[in-house]
């Protein structure tokens, strides 16, 4: 993958701007832009009409849900929707899942992002089922705030009355990512030992989608949403579920008189911003432009390299016993492997101790590189992490995707040297 060839399809980058907070939103590419364009120029009409625009416009919506299905790798179209955001979709979710859950089920959540969390909660209070949290441990003994999730801990929380699973397939706020796979296989067969009645699995992709291939099918989910704008599109989310979840365990939460009980369209409440749907057709051939193989497992395998070479100078640096001296300490894996993106947070305490505001109010006030401070909506992990931080003030974070540069890291580390050393 050639990142310059990567950043000449974004026009934000153009400006020499580093943006480095991409797990809150990544740049929109300009295939994505030429569709939002072109959609409300030439075929801005309400769906289902017979006439010449409407069939076109009616057309460009379905090419939104096909390339959804692709980047989920789902089984059909029928299986995958849009909505205004992955927090919004899961919610409905939720919502429609109403009539299956009895009292005593169990929910298995983490205090990851709270929109695969808050759902489910609320879900649990409406019908009496028990909530159960899957949570992080330290990695390493040197430092308290190097959390990540283990197998082992997940494994005694399953149950006969187990009923839903909810994970993130990465942490927005950790940067580890969690063996969808491996987890899920080993939850179903100990569900199945303890003769659970059914057992679904929800997971947020949102921070997992912009840096490896989601693949619904041999993760052997039921639910799944990713945020468009994380991945090189505009503001709206895609989402997926299982076609047995929708015969099964869904119950509509649109207009009565429609008759789409074995469609996502049950969940879909509204319109999805058809422009938007249509714009998400240019990010699959944009991912497809990274190599010459013309597919997605090379486009992410591609990404995953290239954004190794961005996580090493960056952890090296705030792992370095200088910075650990000065009281860095990053927040999750201080390591570069293949379960880590270059999504870094990190605090600083000690005698010492810089508020992670303060880290980014200097990056500010240098200009030139955008970084965040904050819970990320994950405010739950960032509350419950000991020594106790300031949720408010939370984590300083540094987000990075495959447009970035490694001279665009270095940049970085100028900075972070600067500011640790006031």
């Amino acid at each position: 993958m050639d990142p310059q060839r990567a950043r000449a399809s974004f026009p934000s980058l153009r400006s020499g701007y580093v943006f480095a907070d991409n797990a809150g939103g990544s740049q929109t590419c300009q295939q994505v832009l030429d569709r939002i364009v072109d959609y409300l120029s030439n075929t801005n009409v309400q769906l289902g009409a017979d006439y010449s625009v409407g069939v076109q416009s009616n057309r460009r919506v379905a090419e939104g849900l096909e390339a959804a299905a692709l980047l989920y790798n789902a089984a059909s179209v029928d299986e995958v929707g849009f909505g205004p955001s992955s927090t919004m979709i899961l919610e409905n979710i939720a919502r429609a899942m109403d009539n299956d859950v009895e009292p005593g089920d169990e929910f298995i959540i983490t205090e990851e992002h709270e929109a695969n969390c808050g759902p489910w909660k609320r879900l649990a209070e409406r019908r009496g089922a028990v909530v159960k949290y899957w949570r992080t441990v330290p990695t390493s003994k040197d430092n308290p705030y190097s959390l990540g999730y283990t197998t082992d801990d997940l494994l005694p929380l399953v149950s006969a009355r187990t009923r839903l699973v909810a994970i993130a397939a990465c942490s927005n706020v950790l940067g580890s990512i969690i063996p969808v796979e491996e987890v899920v296989r080993s939850l179903r067969r100990r569900a199945k030992e303890l003769g659970a009645r059914k057992v679904e699995v929800s997971v947020d992709c949102v921070a997992y989608a912009p840096h490896r291939r989601i693949d619904v099918q041999k993760w052997d989910i039921d639910y799944g949403a990713f945020s468009l704008y994380k991945v090189y599109a505009a503001h709206n989310a895609a989402f997926y579920v299982r076609s047995s979840a929708l015969l099964s365990s869904l119950s509509k939460v649109v207009h009565h008189f429609l008759q789409v009980d074995s469609k996502p369209y049950k969940v879909q409440v509204g319109g999805p911003g058809y422009e938007l749907v249509y714009g998400a057709t240019g990010a699959v051939p944009y991912l497809l432009s990274l190599t010459p193989e013309n597919n997605l497992d090379a486009s992410f395998d591609a990404i995953a390299t290239h954004e190794q070479l961005l996580l090493q100078p960056l952890l090296s640096f705030l792992t370095d016993q200088k910075q650990y001296d000065r009281g860095v300490r990053v927040v999750g894996s201080g390591e570069v492997n293949a379960l880590r993106v270059p999504t870094v947070s990190f605090v600083v305490v000690g005698q010492n101790a810089m508020k992670s505001k303060d880290v980014v109010g200097f990056f500010d006030r240098k200009g030139g590189i955008g970084i965040r401070y904050g819970h990320f909506y994950a405010y739950s992990l960032v509350a419950n992490m000991q020594p106790k931080l300031d949720v408010d003030d939370g984590v300083v974070r540094i987000s990075l995707v495959h447009y970035n540069t490694v001279e665009e890291v270095q940049k970085i580390l100028e900075v972070l040297k600067e500011t640790l050393d006031v």
